[in-house]
């Protein structure tokens, strides 16, 4: 057996160990992230279902709007049916027009650079930082300084003419971003700031929830989210008037009439139905038990992992509080030829684990977009890990 050989064993075998330590012995595979429904749910849904009212109005969706803008501290929450949804309509809202430029991380989930396309915009590939895994600020900055001239206040890209209308940082796996230094950057050319918030739900950026920074914020309630509705989303904003005409535009920019089907502009049939809604508001009774249990199951992992060499385990930045959605490690540059022998040995143990997205930059449709160099982006690509993080662990 060659060097090589043992050494990939060895940190695969170290993982598993690792994992094992943490983690309840189950049969079968151990899912990476699994909802959870021990409160109202069913009593809720049913009651959608007993009084007919399962559509795209009804007391649900207007008590869980309410809520989410209680819990996360915006003026308005308006509820959508997925959270790409939620985002698209944050760029339309945020001014972004066909032919710009929209920064986005080229580390992300698809969906942020696919919102951007639906506007007829561009993405502007931007680099990670590896302490919260979303947008260097600092690094943007530097680059914007080269790449951006300045007219009326705003930027354009002297390399394609293009302005360059906003910026998304996405807060990878809850872990919030440095939003003072993105909010800086957005200040000084011009930009829209526009949180991809789909992960953070129960994140905190110094005592203030994710989602407050920017003119709008987008959040996602996918099945594998750490509060869901099924499928599901929402805009957050704290500009009544926004709110106002994203709750507008999202049920298909109708004008109110007891009869009469009257639409003034292009809207989009994005409403959430009140059945989701319904799984929404129980699932938000039970949110705070959610965090503390990942945050517990976090701390396991950090403790676990502090023992593995050539591994570190993905806390959160020392300047915010994480919902730890999705928990992650990232493999030391040595040993990161192992991922895939990591990844093949923990599936195997039935502990489900999975690698970081694929870089934007190196999907076919989105090889071509402007990019800055992505070196960070593509270490965290190279090393990272997702490991088991549902909140019933």
């Amino acid at each position: 057996m060659s060097m090589d050989t043992v050494q990939h064993a060895s940190a695969a075998t170290s993982v598993v160990d690792a994992l094992r330590s943490v983690l309840p012995v189950r049969e079968g595979m151990i899912p990476l992230h699994e909802p959870v429904f021990a409160g109202a749910e069913w009593q809720y849904v049913k009651e959608c279902i007993d009084t007919g009212w399962v559509s795209s109005v009804g007391k649900y969706v207007d008590e869980f709007e309410r809520r989410l803008a209680e819990f996360t501290g915006v003026r308005r929450a308006v509820a959508v049916v997925n959270g790409t949804a939620a985002l698209h309509m944050c760029l339309l809202l945020a001014g972004v027009e066909p032919g710009d430029e929209v920064l986005i991380p080229a580390l992300t989930f698809i969906a942020t650079a696919n919102a951007v396309s639906y506007c007829g915009a561009v993405p502007h590939l931007v680099d990670s930082e590896e302490v919260s895994l979303g947008v260097d600020a600092h690094k943007l900055d530097i680059y914007l300084q080269d790449i951006a001239v300045e007219r009326n206040g705003e930027s354009f890209n002297r390399l394609t003419g293009r302005r360059i209308k906003a910026l998304v940082p996405m807060h990878v796996f809850g872990h919030p971003v440095e939003l003072d230094a993105i909010a800086d950057v957005c200040s000084r050319f011009g930009l829209a700031l526009v949180e991809d918030a789909a992960e953070s739900i129960g994140s905190y950026y110094k005592g203030v929830h994710t989602g407050n920074a920017g003119v709008v914020a987008a959040l996602s309630f996918n099945g594998n989210k750490v509060l869901t509705t099924g499928g599901g989303g929402a805009i957050l904003t704290n500009d009544d008037e926004l709110g106002r005409r994203a709750k507008y535009l999202t049920t298909t920019a109708k004008v109110p009439h007891r009869w009469e089907f009257f639409h003034n502009e292009i809207g989009y049939n994005y409403r959430m139905p009140n059945i989701n809604a319904a799984l929404g508001c129980a699932q938000l009774e039970q949110l705070p038990g959610f965090l503390t249990a990942k945050r517990a199951l976090a701390q396991r992992y950090k403790e676990a992992f502090a023992a593995v060499e050539g591994v570190r385990f993905v806390d959160e930045p020392h300047y915010g509080k994480s919902n730890f959605w999705l928990n992650a490690i990232l493999l030391n540059e040595e040993v990161a030829i192992e991922r895939d022998s990591v990844l093949a040995a923990t599936n195997d143990a039935g502990l489900m684990t999975r690698p970081v997205w694929t870089l934007m930059n190196k999907l076919p449709m989105y090889s071509a977009c402007p990019a800055m160099e992505l070196a960070t982006a593509e270490i965290i690509e190279r090393r990272l890990v997702n490991i088991p993080s549902s909140a019933n662990l």
